[in-house]
């Protein structure tokens, strides 16, 4: 089970942290990745990570998201800094098999989403 929170609205500019608390999975050694859609739109990846640790964003976020992830809380990230309102969308986590790269895999298990807004 994936439950995503952290999502809500804030202007141009802001920043928002979204987490994805994880169960029947490890995070230490699943692909995450963190993926949106907006309205109308395609869903679109976002940013993934290994159990390397290996982290890969796509370039519309590269420089002002980051995705991590606590082993501990076995729980991920994504920091948003410096927000647009083209990143206003939902928000999704997903699992995935465990490998070294995880950009394009196939995810297997998703959460429920998250809403971002972003006003201009």
């Amino acid at each position: 089970q994936l439950v995503e929170s952290g999502g809500g609205s804030v202007q141009a500019g802001g920043s928002l942290r979204l987490s994805c608390t994880v169960s029947g999975y490890s995070v230490s050694s699943a692909c995450m990745g963190w993926f949106r859609q907006a309205p109308g739109k395609q869903r679109e990846q976002v940013a993934t990570i290994s159990r390397l640790g290996t982290d890969v964003y796509d370039d519309s976020v590269e420089g002002r998201f980051t995705i991590s992830k606590d082993n501990a809380k076995n729980t991920l990230y994504l920091q948003m800094n410096s927000l647009k309102p083209e990143d206003a969308a939902m928000y999704y986590c997903a699992a995935g098999p465990e490998a070294n790269y995880c950009w394009n895999i196939i995810f297997g298990d998703w959460g429920q989403g998250t809403q971002v807004t972003v006003s201009s």
